[in-house]
């Protein structure tokens, strides 16, 4: 028996090494300190196991609540984007305290990763350590996904897996996990135009088949109504990229890059290098489109092309595609690389190896975009052989039918995008990265609502903001949830969440001080409102997949739609005399992330 020459021995003693830096470093933060994202999943798990239901866990402040419950204290949280089942594996650990939850989860994770090292070994005959090596020389995304208790690496074992059965050929367990892996996160959807464009149809039926049944536990889980809700409601928005801060280039993504090129938001993106929503509307759906059609047809027609790059070659493309990039979302490149090293010459494995590394750093500037590029240049090079192969004709047509599409879809948005009060409104209190601003309420004394702490202040989570020519915002240690004042005199009545509990207190505008009371009366539901002066009522109505705000007279019963779009609008708080409406709308920016807007009556929309 030959010993192992020295690169292995190299090889072995670079990971060995690798690794317990990473164990005394990433390993050991995660397991004593507790950061996001871990507590979604935990609370999400939680929530499913006291069956409340799926609809309220989009909603950013009642999450945030319900965070505090579980025991996770002063953390932002939310469950948007995730899928209704996202949350499946973390159910048995839900009867755990969260940290004790996440140390469980982490060494789950560490025994994943060290199965995909091997599943990856079997396949291409590169050496566990040589994989493990390149693994954690990709620091910065791995690290991540273990301080932030995150969910890639469980991803990266699913995906690794459907390819392991698919290289063993058994086609219909393959396309069966990659549906389940659908079900928990959005990202292997197109692997159905994958397994079809390679002519795999006991893959695709697999896929399908796995689609149906996570659907149903689904609908079991939650309800039909809520799981409608999330397909109306929550998806579009999730694909379309409205999830946290759309404009953070911190959020390498296409759509990310596009909006911060294109799309003005007073808050977040004041001013673009170029303003044309049509034109962010066109380009997202065409770059998309585009992407996604010329790797179906490279793989359709490279009938000689291996299973391996090919589907390599379709997880670059996910990631690429994907609409919420994080560092940790860069560990799935793992897989494709490594499956592409097989047989590749140097310059591409110096290429590959490269590209992983340096796309799994915290690259910068941000502003730049460098990992949408380079992850770019990685699909081009990857896929190169693919592309040459579809016929000039094959790609003509397809390019038309990119351009024609795109345009439809444009329109379409354009249209709706008019019907937004951006358009037609001024924004209110468009402090700079202003994430979140909700349920207004008008007072002699201004105006109140509930804010997001701007964390690059240092202030974490729910605040009451109150405008009286300046802006004062007040945290009074916890979460200063749904102010509410039952007469225009004040004072100011809110929730405090903290400790595990939560706390009725009345603000003093006068004295600007807090204090523990109970509400005078039930603060009941403010929509609809009506106006000061009795004549007119402000509402929301929910459409097929939005809600609306709009105005009815009272004294004809004729109504009128104030802000549009696909979007939400509510909350309405009427100005003393009557004059205008306040209220707040996510239009332009991520779900359930408002701003606030100021909406005359009687006088038409002014901007």
């Amino acid at each position: 028996m030959s010993r192992p020459s020295f690169k292995v021995w190299t090889a072995r003693g670079a990971a060995a090494v690798a690794f317990v830096i990473f164990l005394s470093t990433a390993f050991r933060a995660g397991w004593t300190q507790s950061a996001t994202d871990f507590p979604n999943y935990y609370t999400a798990a939680v929530l499913v196991r006291e069956r409340m239901p799926l609809r309220r866990f989009y909603d950013w402040t009642w999450f945030a609540r319900q965070m505090n419950y579980s025991g996770v204290e002063r953390q932002l949280g939310a469950w948007t984007p995730q899928t209704p089942l996202t949350m499946l594996p973390m159910v048995p650990l839900a009867g755990l305290p969260p940290q004790e939850a996440k140390r469980v989860w982490l060494v789950f994770n560490l025994a994943l990763l060290a199965t995909v090292f091997y599943l990856l070994a079997r396949i291409t005959g590169i050496s566990f350590s040589l994989i493990a090596a390149l693994a954690f020389c990709g620091f910065s995304s791995l690290a991540a996904n273990f301080i932030y208790g995150q969910y890639y690496v469980f991803l990266l074992f699913l995906i690794t897996l459907t390819f392991y059965w698919l290289h063993k050929t058994w086609s219909t367990a393959g396309g069966f996990l990659s549906g389940v892996a659908f079900g928990l996160k959005l990202y292997t959807g197109p692997l159905l135009l994958y397994f079809a464009a390679k002519r795999n149809w006991r893959a695709v039926a697999g896929m399908l088949l796995a689609m149906v049944i996570v659907s149903a536990a689904a609908v079991a889980m939650f309800g039909w109504a809520d799981i409608q809700y999330y397909a109306s409601h929550i998806l579009p928005r999730t694909l379309e990229g409205g999830s946290i801060d759309p404009y953070n280039p911190g959020v390498p993504s296409i759509s990310t890059l596009l909006r911060r090129l294109f799309m003005p938001e007073p808050a977040l993106n004041p001013n673009p290098v170029f303003p044309a929503p049509w034109l962010f509307f066109f380009t997202r759906t065409a770059v998309q489109l585009s992407l996604i059609t010329f790797a179906s047809l490279g793989v359709w027609r490279a009938r000689n092309s291996t299973q391996v790059r090919d589907f390599a070659w379709f997880i670059i493309l996910l990631v690429l595609l994907s609409t919420s990039t994080a560092s940790y979302t860069f560990v799935l490149l793992l897989a494709p690389v490594v499956l592409l090293l097989k047989d590749a010459s140097p310059w591409k494995s110096a290429f590959l190896a490269g590209s992983y590394i340096l796309l799994a750093a915290n690259l910068k500037p941000l502003w730049l975009f460098p990992k949408i590029w380079l992850l770019l240049a990685l699909f081009v090079v990857a896929g190169l052989d693919q592309l040459r192969r579809i016929p000039a004709r094959w790609a003509a047509g397809a390019a038309i039918a990119v351009i024609v599409l795109s345009l439809v879809d444009a329109r379409r948005h354009m249209l709706s995008w008019a019907e937004e009060p951006g358009r037609r409104y001024q924004q209110l209190a468009a402090t700079p990265g202003s994430l979140f601003s909700n349920y207004p309420v008008i007072t002699r004394f201004g105006l109140f609502y509930q804010s997001m702490g701007d964390q690059r202040k240092g202030e974490d989570g729910y605040v009451l903001c109150w405008s009286h020519g300046r802006l004062d915002c007040h945290g009074f240690g916890g979460y200063a949830l749904h102010p509410f004042a039952p007469t225009p005199d004040g004072p100011v009545w809110f929730e405090l969440v903290g400790n595990r509990t939560t706390t009725t207190m009345r603000f003093d505008p006068t004295t600007v001080t807090a204090m523990s009371a109970p509400l005078p009366a039930p603060s009941g539901s403010r929509d609809p409102a009506v106006s000061p002066d009795g004549k007119w009522a402000a509402f929301t109505r929910t459409s097929a997949t939005s809600e609306h705000l709009w105005l009815r007279d009272l004294a004809t019963g004729q109504t009128t739609e104030l802000a549009g779009g696909d979007c939400d609008s509510s909350s309405p708080a009427w100005e003393l005399d009557s004059s205008a409406i306040v209220f707040s709308s996510d239009c332009g920016r991520a779900f359930g992330l408002p701003a606030l807007y100021r909406a005359p009556v009687g006088r038409g929309p002014t901007k």
